[in-house]
Parts: C-alpha cells; structure tokens; sequence
C-alpha cells in the first residue's frame, strides 16, 4: 500500500558479516539481488519467503534491506544470506478504528519524503555492493534506471478510505511511481476468479505489470485435524494487542484445545492463560504451515498475505479487518460475498456465534496450486544475462 505511511531515518548500511566491498565482486557468476519487503506487520516479508526461496534454488546471492525483525524472521528461514539496515516507514495508529484514516492523513507528508530517502539510499549502495537487480515489495523508492527493479504490490487500486476523490489521486501517484520500476509483479489470478478484487484488478494495467498468481510460503497436504482453533495474531500496534485481549477473554470459556501465535517474533515474554491454550510468541513457516493444517478453524486478520496463505492450504478461517484500515475492510467484505472466507468485524466479533455462522459458510477454497511466480521468476532472471 502506497500510504504504509512511515518514515525513513539516515541510516548508514549494516551488513550481517564482515565482508569487503571490493571482495564481493569476486563472484561474478552468481545474480546479486537485493530484496526490500516493507516492514508493516509480517505480511510482506513472509510473503517474499516463497520468492527468495526460489531465487536461491536457481543460485542467486540475496541480500535483504530490512529491519533487524525482519532479518530475524528471514534468518529462522534460510542460510546464506546477507543484510542491510533499512528502517521501516515509522507510522503511528490510533486505538480507534473510526481515526484510522485521519491518524494516517496526519503523517501523510512523511510518504514523499520515506520515498526520496530510501531512492536516494539505493544510489548511494547500488554500485558498492554491485546488485544485479532490486526486488521490492512494496517500498516504492527502490527502483534505479541502470538495474531491472521489480515492484511488488497487490494493490493497483489503493483504498484511502476517503471516498472515490481521494483513490484516483493515490491511484495516479501510485502508477507514476510503479512505472519507474522494469517489472510489476500482481500476485493474484489474473480474471475475475481472484482474491484481491478490485484491488489487483484495475481498469487498465500498467505496461510493465504481470499476474504472477497467489504467492504463499506454505504447502497443502492431507493433515489429520488434532487442533480446534488456531489463532494467528499480526500487525500494528495498538490494534495487535486489542485484538489478543479480546480473543484470550473469549477463549477463556472456550473448551477445546485452542494454539494462540502472538506475531512477537523479538518478544520472549510470557502472558497467563487459561490451560486449554497453548501459546507461541512466533512461530517459523514450517511449524506453522504444519500447526494450521491441524486445525480445524483459524482466526486471523484479513491481510493479504494471510488470505494467500490461507488459500493455499484450503484452510477455513474467519477474518478480522484491522478496524479503520480500508484495505483490510475491503478484503474481508470482498471474500465474505464471495463465499471464500467468512469474516466478522472486532468490534461485533463473538466467538460462539461466529463458529456458528462460520460453520454453514460455503468455503469455496479450489484446489489451485499456483507456481505461476516461478515462471515470472525464471523469466527475469533470464532477462539479467541480457541487461
């Protein structure tokens, strides 16, 4: 989203090891490719899991420009890679969802300058450490003329929450930054079957723009359910730890075995709860893939990346849109009538009824393996040795 409205600090890079800039030319055989998910919440970085996954198979060097939380989840993942500090866009929000928007309206002037920053930082970094090609999710200043830079984004349409007048001004500066970069990358279906709705499916597609299908770091296979309810907890604070409180207040009358995974991948602190509920303050793709294949229900946000994954593995879930994020109201609103997902809103959320209801939902969640992404990939990469 193009108002992940935050700001960029000068910072100076760090990398995990010691290495000499002049060594790292060596290779020469070898893509280097820098990758820069945006640090709001965990969507955008565990949605890169899958693309440098397979970058790495076909024996590109990655470098990741992120946070340290972000380095942290990264590194639980794989081996062999390398990092730069990157800050995060730093963003307030408010407690109230019905302030969501004005809260963010606020720090709008910091967008421009977070964009300019981190552009004029690739710049600076771009010839020192010789990168092949940049691929960004979702971090809008990372494109550079002499390199292919690839934007990912799933929202070609952004939701400002202000009414139509306010989403074609974001929409125009969104395709005018888009356009700077050499690829970008839509990963959602391409016709009307689709996950993201109007978000990914715009009137028009800017001509450097491909469908690259859902991307997911989990797998589907046929898993006994021991688990009942499986809750997944991410994003912004305050609205994370609303939720949490919310959530442990109604599992305490609930009887069955119930997995609680905070989002806290730097925390290692311990909260009580009732002895049904197992608690986890993160946990890595793998166990969690496999947690969630257990389970018979999962409550979580309706990010996309949440919604990807819960595609993937055909899992049944109900969504909770962060209140006053317009992003998240709309792909809940917008799965909800397409019978994929049920989704009910924080404030009215009731876990009985909402089992219920949830319950006699339809769950049209098709067997689509979607690797439409490793072919994108291959391509690109293909188009490095030609550059």
């Amino acid at each position: 989203m193009l108002l992940k409205y935050c700001r960029i600090h000068p910072i100076s890079p760090n990398i995990s090891k010691s290495v000499n800039p002049s060594e790292l030319a060596v290779n020469q055989r070898k893509p280097r490719i820098l990758v820069a998910p945006l640090h709001w919440g965990l969507g955008h970085i565990t949605r890169c899991i899958p693309i440098i996954r397979e970058l790495q198979d076909k024996g590109c060097e990655i470098w990741i420009a992120s946070q340290p939380d972000s380095h942290q989840i990264l590194s639980l993942e794989f081996t062999g890679l390398h990092f730069l500090e990157l800050n995060s866009y730093r963003v307030n929000y408010p407690r109230e969802g019905s302030n969501f928007k004005w809260k963010i309206l606020q720090q709008a002037p910091k967008i421009l300058y977070s964009i300019r920053s981190e552009h004029r930082w690739l710049k600076k970094i771009i010839h020192k450490y010789e990168f092949d090609a940049v691929i960004s999710d979702n971090r809008y200043g990372l494109y550079h003329h002499k390199i292919p830079c690839v934007f990912i984004t799933h929202q070609l349409r952004i939701r400002s929450g202000f009414g139509s007048g306010a989403d074609k001004i974001l929409r125009r500066l969104s395709r005018n930054l888009i356009k700077r970069f050499s690829e970008c990358w839509i990963p959602d279906f391409e016709g009307t079957q689709n996950l993201a709705g109007d978000l990914s499916h715009d009137t028009s597609l800017p001509e450097n723009a491909f469908y690259i299908g859902p991307i997911s770091r989990f797998n589907w296979q046929p898993t006994e359910k021991k688990i009942a309810l499986t809750v997944v907890l991410s994003g912004p604070e305050p609205q994370r730890s609303m939720l949490e409180e919310k959530l442990l207040n109604e599992l305490k009358h609930f009887r069955e075995h119930v997995l609680l995974i905070r989002g806290l991948p730097s925390t290692t602190e311990k909260i009580s709860v009732a002895p049904h509920i197992m608690v986890h303050n993160y946990m890595g793709t793998s166990e969690l893939n496999q947690a969630m294949l257990k389970s018979e229900w999962v409550i979580c946000r309706s990010g996309y990346s949440s919604v990807m994954d819960l595609f993937a593995i055909r899992q049944k879930a109900i969504l909770i849109p962060t209140p006053g994020q317009a992003e998240q109201e709309y792909l809940s609103e917008y799965l909800l009538e397409k019978g994929i997902f049920y989704s009910t809103r924080q404030q009215e959320f009731c876990l009985e009824k909402s089992l219920a209801e949830a319950g006699a939902f339809p769950y049209r969640l098709e067997d689509v393996q979607n690797k439409s992404y490793r072919g994108r990939i291959a391509a690109f990469l293909d188009s490095l040795t030609r550059h």
